[in-house]
């Protein structure tokens, strides 16, 4: 039985040594001269990129312009020393000047076929937003950094949206709408939008996940336990949802559920992926539900000590090899 034992462990250390190398084993370059990472560094830079978002700045509303100003700087910052081509789109709303920050790293092949990945950095009035959605940036510029050497076939675009939250909500002054209406005009071929939305809440209590009325027979679907990420989608978005779900099991070890539904149901378009949506353009939103799970939604105890780093950057790990694999295909 011993001996049994140590076959079945050194099997599972081949099988997850090829699966480390598969994935490039924290080198998310397409050439082994990429930055290497270590789960403990990833995991202290997120934590550290969301104290600097939720407790060194602050709340990020609207009414808080240069709360909202200094993680727009912040963002800023980071993707450019990063070394990235750096874009910004400011816009007004009334008397307030707000902008979306864009990092791109154009294509080698297909410069045309555009992927982007976007996380808005406002949050609700009062709230510090650590979960919602400091986490949503912070796993969007560790995901930068971790591919800064990486020479993409297609353009691919990391991108920081200003007023997701309300008022501006489902709005056309929403920076991911204002965004989205700009490539429509553009003419551009998104073939990819993922939303980070609210990814850092996690639970192992029975019972700690909930679901939206009216389709609450979901729990008899879904798991009760909140320790999943859902990759969300509409019906016109479920090929790239499959893609992405299979690329993140392919490289993480963060469970995955998915779901596609109408934008009607309660949560469902719920961020800035709607507004690729409104434009035509496929998109998921990756998320921990939320208000669906997470008690502190919204409030000011929405803190960084209530987050999971650990699977912020099981997620991260997961988007990686993700974002390779949808680069890859033709």
């Amino acid at each position: 039985m011993r001996e049994q034992g140590a076959v079945r462990l050194l099997f599972r250390f081949v099988i997850a040594a090829a699966a480390l190398s598969a994935a490039g084993g924290w080198v998310w370059s397409k050439d082994v001269t990429g930055i290497q990472r270590n789960e403990e560094s990833g995991r202290a830079e997120l934590e550290a990129l969301v104290h600097s978002l939720a407790v060194t700045i602050g709340p990020r509303s609207y009414q808080d312009p240069a709360n909202l100003n200094a993680a727009a700087d912040l963002i800023s910052r980071r993707f450019t020393s990063y070394g990235y081509a750096l874009t910004e789109q400011p816009y007004q709303v009334e008397e307030l000047a707000v902008r979306n920050i864009i990092a791109e790293r154009r294509g080698t092949d297909q410069p045309d076929r555009v992927i982007v990945v976007g996380a808005h950095y406002d949050t609700v009035i009062g709230s510090p937003g650590a979960d919602d959605n400091a986490s949503g940036v912070a796993v969007l510029l560790e995901l930068a950094r971790l591919h800064a050497g990486t020479r993409f076939r297609k353009t691919v675009r990391f991108v920081a949206f200003t007023l997701e939250e309300p008022p501006f909500f489902r709005s056309r002054y929403m920076g991911s709408r204002t965004y989205a209406r700009s490539l429509k005009e553009r003419g551009e071929h998104v073939e990819a939008m993922l939303c980070l939305e609210s990814v850092g809440y996690y639970s192992q209590e029975p019972g700690s996940q909930s679901f939206p009325f009216p389709v609450f027979w979901l729990r008899w679907r879904y798991p009760t336990t909140g320790n999943f990420l859902t990759v969300v989608s509409n019906d016109d978005s479920q090929p790239l949802q499959t893609r992405v779900r299979d690329g993140l099991v392919a490289h993480m070890n963060l469970p995955v559920e998915t779901y596609a539904g109408p934008w009607w149901i309660p949560g469902v378009d719920w961020s800035d992926h709607g507004s690729f949506w409104n434009e035509g353009y496929p998109a998921v939103m990756l998320t921990d539900t939320a208000l669906f799970r997470n008690p502190h939604y919204h409030r000011p105890t929405d803190l960084p000590d209530t987050l999971d780093y650990r699977a912020m950057s099981e997620l991260v790990r997961g988007l990686a090899g993700a974002l390779l694999t949808l680069d890859e295909r033709r």
